[in-house]
Formats: C-alpha cells, structure tokens, sequence
C-alpha cells in the first residue's frame, strides 16, 4: 500500500497492523518481554514490507552472530571484547550523526540489513547476540546515550556500540553524560535498563524523528499508539495521540481522546484539564 507523496517506509494493511498490535501488546505483558521480538514487531508496524519470514530471518540472523561468539570467553571485560570484535570489528556495526536523520536507524530489522543505528538499536543487537551466547550483559540508558554494561555493578564494563562497541573507561562514560546533560555522572544512570524501557525509549525516538517531520505524522501516531499498549505508560501519551489524530483530521476521535486526558489529569491539575477540554471544543468545531 504505497503513498504517492511521502517515501517508504508504507505502513502495512489495516488487518496485518490490527494482528502485530496485539502481539505486541502481549509480549508486553509477558513476565519476560522479549526485546528482539517488540522490536521487530515495531518495525514491522512501520514498514509493511517486513512479513513474518523477514521477522523469522532478523531472529535467526541474531542467533547466526551469537554463534560465532567463542565459548565463554572470560570476565566482563573479555566478554565486552569478544563482542566488540565480532560486531564492531569483523560485522563493521556502528552509527554515524547521519543515522539520526533516518527512520530505519531506529528499525532493528534494517539496522541488521544496514549495520548502522542509533545507539539504542545498535545496542539491542549486542544485547540480543551477547545474551544469547550466555553473557552477563543488559542495557544501560545513560542520558542521551545508549551503551551496554557486562558482569555485576562490582565489575562492571561499559561498551560503546555506536562507537564500534568501544570499552569505555570510567571518564569516557562521565564525559558521554556531561556532554549529553551538563551533570555529572550518577551511580544510579549505570543500572540495568528494563526492557520495556528499552521498548519505550526507542518508540520516544521515532516519535520524536516523526515530529520533526510534520508530514510523518502517520509516523508518529503509530509509535504513540504501541507506546500506549506497554503497561504503566505515561499518561500525556493519550493527549500526544489526540493532537495526533486532530492533526490529521480525525477530530471526533481527536477531542474524545482529549477528554479523555483531561478526564485523567483533573484530579491533579483543574487549569490544565480545563485547557484541554478547550483543545477538544476546538477540535469539535473544526467538523462544521
């Protein structure tokens, strides 16, 4: 299903996103969430081109890159090493600032066909290899800057997978949070990132690719709308995807989605609920 103003990706047929959503909303209930799969099941809801078989090839292709992992290799450090030489090294897995400007640098499908992501993604595919050749190894979401950690917070190693998968000394990872926030680096940044988080930060990411380009936001209210299926989501994701649907002129659906926000926040706040019902009252009067 192509559009003849905007480039690809095109989103898939109404029945096969209905089928993904709900998938998706259960891998996200699941006890363990897997990441690789709410990833490839995002991608899969941005670009119709991804059918099952290429989800089935991305998961195999990250059990193919595990394989090549010698057998426990050692410590933190050598596995952060043993990682690193295969992705970084021999694959060539890295990003570059032009990755930020693109939608499949956030689409974990396209970052195994391309190498190249945002930190985030490029780090989901060292996770996903490193865990399955049995590492200690997690995400760290550093302000900013996506990197993974290996072995217990005593022993802790930090790799860099947009660098390569630079092992980071102590000052490297206090210069990425400086640089990427003004404040110093906080023991608390260094914990292991839950996946839904994971999931969350990187639906963030392409919601904020898609609002830069005002002409995506098809873009946008998809990642609005899995983001809202992850239990215990922020609230204002409701209002975000109300000025969404306004925008692209649904404005029933836009102002009932509205109020139901202001519904939610007026507990807290009367004077911003009452502004968003005004939003919603606008919205309604847009129809005549």
């Amino acid at each position: 299903m192509s559009h003849p103003y905007l480039p690809p990706p095109y989103p898939p047929r109404p029945e096969r996103s209905a089928e993904l959503r709900q998938r998706f909303a259960e891998e996200a209930r699941a006890e363990r969430p897997d990441l690789a799969a709410l990833c490839l099941l995002i991608g899969a809801e941005a670009d119709g081109a991804l059918d099952e078989a290429g989800i089935d090839a991305a998961q195999a292709e990250l059990d193919r890159l595990a394989g090549e992992l010698p057998y426990r290799p050692g410590g933190p450090r050598a596995w952060a090493e043993a990682v690193r030489r295969l992705l970084g090294t021999r694959y060539e897995f890295h990003g570059t600032p032009g990755d930020y400007q693109r939608l499949e640098s956030s689409l974990l499908h396209e970052v195994l066909r391309r190498r190249r992501g945002l930190p985030i993604l490029l780090s989901v595919v060292w996770l996903e290899v490193a865990r399955r050749a049995g590492a200690p190894v997690y995400g760290v979401a550093l302000p900013g800057h996506f990197v993974v950690g290996f072995g217990t917070a005593a022993e802790q190693v930090l790799a860099d997978p947009f660098d390569g998968g630079r092992v980071l000394t102590g000052t490297d990872a206090e210069l990425l949070v400086v640089g990427a926030t003004g404040a110093p680096l906080h023991s608390s940044m260094l914990e292991p990132a839950p996946p839904l988080d994971v999931v969350q930060r990187i639906l963030n990411n392409i919601r904020a690719w898609a609002a830069a380009r005002p002409e995506r936001s098809d873009v946008a209210l998809r990642a609005v709308e899995l983001a809202l299926l992850i239990p215990s989501h922020p609230a204002r994701l409701r209002y975000e995807r109300g000025q969404l649907l306004v925008q692209r002129g649904q404005f029933v659906a836009g102002a009932e989605e509205l109020e139901h926000y202001a519904d939610l926040i007026e507990v807290v706040d009367e004077s911003a609920a009452r502004k968003v019902r005004q939003e919603a009252g606008t919205a309604r009067a847009k129809l005549n």
